[in-house]
């Protein structure tokens, strides 16, 4: 059985814990500020393969963006990274979200591939108050190679649904290369090995 590990992250109020809650549960619950961190359980069935499915939401009451990407960037497999399309500063936010994923990455997993991200435009409910068009979010995405989607909590559980199995998907694939090239890398080094030992052995012959 896969376990998939996914990071759900974004400003206050963007709408995160609704996102997450809505897809877990399908049921909207209202906005509320949490200071604690919350991790998620749950076991689910994609594509004929079950997995078991965890999901931390950070407390996003704090002083900056910095301290929140503290414990989840190298924990996650996968990233969710939410803003609400009527608030600019929670988008200015995602982008610095993302900018941090990137260059932890970079930092922590040389070569390795592009780690699985969705970017998440929420309260599409809210569009007469839009501050961020929806080309910006889809220009912020392609920048970062990773998919977008404009959603409602309050509205649609099938969007939030799809872009969850989206990026699961991706995300089971992303760790099976990883594995794979493991594996490729470990048999190269044993290859080497063995050529090493037996080349010592027949030019001492």
């Amino acid at each position: 059985m896969n376990d998939i590990k996914l990071a759900l992250l974004g400003s206050p109020g963007a709408g995160k814990s609704a996102v997450l809650v809505r897809f877990l549960t399908r049921r909207f619950i209202g906005e509320y500020a949490s200071n604690a961190n919350s991790l998620y359980h749950k076991r689910l069935s994609i594509d004929g393969r079950q997995l078991n499915l965890e999901v931390f939401d950070p407390c996003s009451e704090s002083s900056g963006t910095r301290c929140i990407l503290e414990e989840p960037v190298d924990w996650a497999d996968g990233f969710v990274v939410v803003y609400n399309i009527s608030d600019r500063t929670s988008f200015i936010n995602a982008k610095n979200i993302m900018r941090q994923i990137r260059e932890a990455r970079m930092d922590n997993c040389k070569g390795d591939m592009e780690v699985p991200v969705c970017l998440v435009g929420n309260k599409q409910d809210l569009c007469h108050a839009r501050q961020v068009r929806e080309e910006e979010g889809r220009y912020l995405a392609q920048e970062n190679r990773c998919h977008f989607q404009e959603v409602s909590a309050a509205e649609s559980y099938q969007d939030i649904a799809n872009l969850f199995t989206q990026l699961i998907r991706q995300t089971m694939d992303h760790l099976k290369y990883r594995a794979d090239r493991r594996r490729y890398s470990g048999s190269k080094s044993m290859a080497k090995l063995i050529n090493n030992v037996f080349g010592k052995r027949r030019k001492s012959v």
